[in-house]
């Protein structure tokens, strides 16, 4: 693993002129408008990188995008990968590995998520506190890569509480309406069922995707900070149940995307 993870960043390397990024950034499904803020140096496909996963899913452009944000230097996955594509865990979170052999400092990612607490509004904002891990699996199953991270990781601020501070700083400077709450990840690609809806929130999740999870695990591993929000798309709260369709998530989070590029955007100005 560790030979296919050096692979690929020493390619990056020779495509980018050993650009070297300070932050990465993982945009979710329908959020990835947010390269448009970006001035863009180098632009690489998925499938020109060797051993790098490719989207399949169709919101999902599947490009590796260098540049700077804020006035920072950024490398932004136009794209993720997800459990449900049938790829394993260890090439879900395969671009975060390299992102931090490529020398990244922090994290900072955005999901689509349907909201499970009676208070959220489509197209809301949530910043995650926590997480609840409902897939099958996670990438640090099987042997460890001591040359990443320790066998076992403290979880306890899975999410950077500085990094969530700031976000709330920003946002009320802003007058944004954000929220705050806890995300779960289930393995998808079907939507949950009424029932599956109120044990996720039963058992203390205030939104619900298919994503997160593995790439914050990862980063964890290898002492990044991280910082994640995402996009509320639908509601899964009883009486505000409907048949959800892409389209309908698509249009969701892109009413939300300019508040959450100015988030992200004002957050990385903020780092030192």
């Amino acid at each position: 693993m560790m030979k296919t993870l050096q692979e690929a960043a020493e390619y990056i390397r020779q495509q980018t002129s050993q650009f070297q990024p300070d932050f990465g950034i993982v945009l979710g499904t329908g959020l990835g408008a947010l390269v448009q803020d970006i001035d863009t140096a180098f632009s690489l496909d998925y499938a020109d990188i060797p051993n790098f996963p490719v989207s399949t899913v169709e919101s999902h452009s599947g490009k590796l995008i260098f540049g700077e944000l804020g006035g920072r230097k950024v490398v932004v996955m136009q794209g993720r990968f997800h459990y449900y594509e049938g790829y394993t865990m260890e090439q879900v979170v395969f671009p975060i590995r390299v992102m931090k052999l490529l020398g990244i400092q922090k994290l900072f990612v955005s999901n689509a998520a349907g909201g499970l607490h009676p208070d959220f509004n489509t197209s809301d904002l949530m910043v995650i506190t926590d997480h609840i891990n409902l897939l099958p699996s996670n990438p640090l199953i099987g042997k460890n890569l001591e040359d990443l991270g320790p066998r076992f990781p403290d979880m306890s601020e899975p999410y950077s509480d500085h990094l969530v501070q700031q976000a709330l700083e920003i946002s009320a400077a802003h007058g944004l309406h954000v929220r705050t709450g806890v995300y779960a990840s289930a393995p998808g690609p079907m939507l949950e069922t009424k029932a599956e809806y109120h044990f996720i929130r039963t058992i203390g999740a205030d939104a619900v995707g298919m994503s997160t999870v593995p790439e914050v695990i990862a980063a964890v591993h290898m002492d990044l900070p991280v910082f994640a929000v995402s996009v509320i798309t639908d509601l899964c709260v009883p009486g505000k149940i409907k048949k959800v369709v892409l389209l309908d998530i698509l249009e969701a989070a892109a009413k939300a995307e300019p508040n959450m590029t100015l988030l992200i955007t004002e957050l990385i100005k903020r780092q030192e």
